[in-house]
C-alpha cells in the first residue's frame, strides 16, 4: 500500500496536495491532447473551493454537476467540491430533465456545473429551481468557470472533514419515479481506495463518465496513488485505442460492451498494447466467451469486479488465474462478507440460489433523505450484523465462487415456476450467428408470464425469429422455452452499458398492441 494511504482515514484532497508538494510536474491528468500536473490540479481544485466558500456554501452542502463531456474541468470541479467541505452530487444527463429536476429539488444544490450541451437540455429546470450555473466549458450555458473562479493563488479556509461527512450522491439509474440518491461518506471511499492498490506509475484509461460508480472505482484509486487519469470525453474505439498506445496505457475501466466493440475494431491487433498490467470490468454481465477473448488477444491481467454503488460486498474474479471460472464474478474481497437468503430473509442452504446480501467497510451510509426506502435494502443478520441486499440471486459453487443467476426484478414466474434470464441468454449466447441477447418477462394470460427474448444478429447474418427459437427451445427445459424471439438492430443500454430491460418490454407490448 503506498504510504500516504497507510493512515486509518484522509481525503482526497489531502493526497493531491501532497503529490502537487513531491510530484508536482507529474501528469494528474490528460485527454491526450492537454494535461494538467498535480501542482496545477491542487491550484485549480483550491480556486474552487475557495469560490464555493466565497458564495458561502456550508459545509455538508451537495453541489451538483451535470454535463456531457467528461473532461479536466469536470474532474477539478469534482475535487474542488470536497476540498470545500461540500458533497459531490454528479448527475447523468442520460436522464430526462424532469427526472433530473427531481434530483436537484432532493439534494438541494444551491450551485449546478454544466457544459454548453446540458444547459441547453436543462434549460427549463435551471429556470424553475432558480439555481446557479457554471459553466464548465465556459459557454453562455452558465457563469463561464473562469470568471467564477477565484484568480491562481486563492487558497480555500482550512475544513475538517470526519469520517462521516458526506462525500458523494450518486443517484440511481431508474428513469421514473422519486430519486434515489445513495449516499457514500469519505470514510467509505478511503476504504475504497486503500484496497484498490494502483502503482503510482499508473496510467489509467477512464472511458465511462465521472457520474457514475463504475468510473470512480477506477478514476479515485488512480489519483490516490499518484497515477495518470486519461479522460476520454465520449467512448469511441479508434480514439481509445490510440491513446492507449501513445501514452503506454497500463490500467483500464471498461464495462463488457466496450470489450466487445474495442476487440471488434478491424485494426486491434495493430496497436501496441504491451504496457497494459491490468483491466477491470464492472457493471454489466461479462459473458465467459468475451473474458476469454479479452485474455487472448489483449496483453495484461482481467479482473472482474460484482458489486453495487451501494457498496456491501465485493467479488473479484482474477480470469488470467481461474480460466476455469470465466463462468463467475469470483470470490469476495478480504474483509468482505456474502451470504444468500431466501424471500423471507432467511439464509439458503450450501449451492442454493438465493438473493445476494453482503457487508463490509465499503458501505452507503443510505439511500438520502429517505430512511424506509434505505431500510429496504439492509439485511440485518441474527447477531445484528448489517448486509446490504443486492437484489440480484445467484449461487456459490463448491469453491466459493459465486454465480449469479438474475436480478430479483427481471426472474419471471411462469406458471408458478422462477425462471432465471440469464439461464436463458447463457444458452441462447452460444448461437453462432448472434452477437449479443437478452430475455424478459411479458405478461401471459395463460402462464402469468412469458420469457421473450430480443437477438442482435452478427453482422452480414441472416437469421429469423422462428429458427432461433426452435434452437433454443430444443435445447433448455420446458419452462423455459421461449414464447417469442425478436430481431434487432441493437439493446437499449445505458451510459455504462447495462441492458435496459425495461425498455425491451415496453417495446415489446408496443408492438404487441399494433398486431
Amino acid at each position: 500500500m503506498p504510504p500516504q494511504l497507510d493512515k486509518e482515514f484522509g481525503t482526497v484532497p489531502d493526497l493531491i496536495r501532497f503529490y502537487a508538494d513531491t510530484v508536482p510536474d507529474k501528469h494528474a491528468l490528460t485527454n491526450g491532447i492537454r494535461a494538467i500536473t498535480y501542482a496545477e490540479l491542487a491550484v485549480m481544485m483550491e480556486r474552487i473551493a475557495a469560490s464555493l466558500q466565497r458564495d458561502a456554501v456550508p459545509l455538508g452542502t451537495a453541489i451538483a454537476i451535470c454535463a456531457a463531456q467528461t473532461t479536466i474541468e469536470y474532474a477539478a470541479a469534482f475535487f474542488g467540491i470536497l476540498r470545500a467541505g461540500a458533497v459531490v452530487a454528479p448527475l447523468a444527463p442520460s436522464s430526462t430533465p424532469d427526472v433530473i429536476g427531481a434530483q436537484l429539488r432532493d439534494c438541494a444544490a444551491p450551485i449546478l456545473f454544466v457544459d454548453s450541451e446540458t444547459a441547453t437540455q436543462l434549460q427549463g429546470v435551471i429556470g424553475a429551481a432558480q439555481i446557479r450555473c457554471v459553466s464548465l466549458d465556459n459557454s453562455s450555458g452558465g457563469m463561464a468557470l473562469d470568471d467564477w473562479m477565484l484568480a491562481p493563488g486563492a487558497s480555500a479556509g482550512k475544513v475538517r472533514i470526519l469520517p462521516d461527512h458526506g462525500f458523494n450522491i450518486i443517484y440511481s439509474s431508474g428513469t421514473t419515479g422519486t430519486p434515489k440518491g445513495i449516499f457514500h461518506s469519505h470514510a467509505m471511499r478511503w476504504a475504497h481506495m486503500r484496497r484498490a492498490i494502483y502503482p503510482r506509475d499508473a496510467t489509467t484509461m477512464i472511458s465511462t463518465p465521472l457520474y457514475s460508480n463504475t468510473t470512480l472505482v477506477a478514476f479515485l484509486p488512480t489519483i490516490a496513488a499518484g497515477g495518470t487519469v486519461v479522460l476520454l470525453e465520449k467512448f469511441d474505439t479508434h480514439r481509445f485505442l490510440k491513446l492507449a498506445e501513445a501514452l503506454s496505457a497500463t490500467h483500464a475501466m471498461l464495462v463488457p460492451v466496450q470489450y466487445a466493440r474495442l476487440l471488434d475494431h478491424p485494426q486491434f491487433e495493430a496497436f501496441d498494447l504491451s504496457a497494459f498490467r491490468m483491466k477491470f470490468c464492472v457493471s454489466a454481465p461479462f459473458s465467459p466467451k468475451l473474458k476469454r477473448a479479452v485474455l487472448d488477444r489483449w496483453p495484461g491481467a482481467l479482473t472482474e469486479f460484482y458489486g453495487m454503488t451501494e457498496g456491501g460486498v465485493t467479488c473479484a474474479l482474477r480470469c488470467e488465474e481461474f480460466p476455469h471460472k470465466l463462468h463467475t464474478v469470483g470470490t469476495p474481497l478480504p474483509g468482505h462478507e456474502l451470504r444468500l437468503i431466501d424471500r423471507d430473509g432467511v439464509e439458503v442452504a450450501p449451492g442454493e440460489i438465493g438473493e445476494i446480501v453482503g457487508r463490509s467497510n465499503a458501505m452507503m451510509t443510505g439511500y438520502y433523505n429517505q430512511p424506509d426506502r434505505t431500510a429496504e435494502a439492509e439485511w440485518y443478520a441474527p447477531d445484528g450484523s448489517r448486509f446490504i441486499r443486492t437484489g440480484d440471486i445467484g449461487r456459490l459453487d463448491a469453491d466459493g465462487f459465486l454465480i449469479l443467476s438474475d436480478r430479483m426484478k427481471d426472474m419471471i414466474i411462469s406458471g408458478g415456476f422462477n425462471i432465471y434470464p440469464g439461464d436463458i441468454e447463457a444458452e441462447l449466447a452460444l448461437h453462432e450467428a448472434l452477437d449479443e441477447v437478452a430475455v424478459v418477462g411479458v405478461p401471459s394470460a395463460t402462464w402469468g408470464e412469458t420469457p421473450v427474448a430480443f437477438v442482435v444478429p452478427h453482422a452480414d447474418v441472416a437469421v429469423d425469429g422462428a429458427s432461433i427459437k426452435q434452437w433454443l427451445n430444443g435445447r433448455v427445459g420446458k419452462t423455459q422455452r421461449l414464447s417469442e424471439v425478436l430481431i434487432t438492430d441493437r439493446l437499449p443500454r445505458s451510459e455504462i452499458g447495462k441492458i435496459l430491460k425495461r425498455e425491451l418490454r415496453d417495446r415489446f407490448e408496443s408492438l404487441r398492441s399494433a398486431r
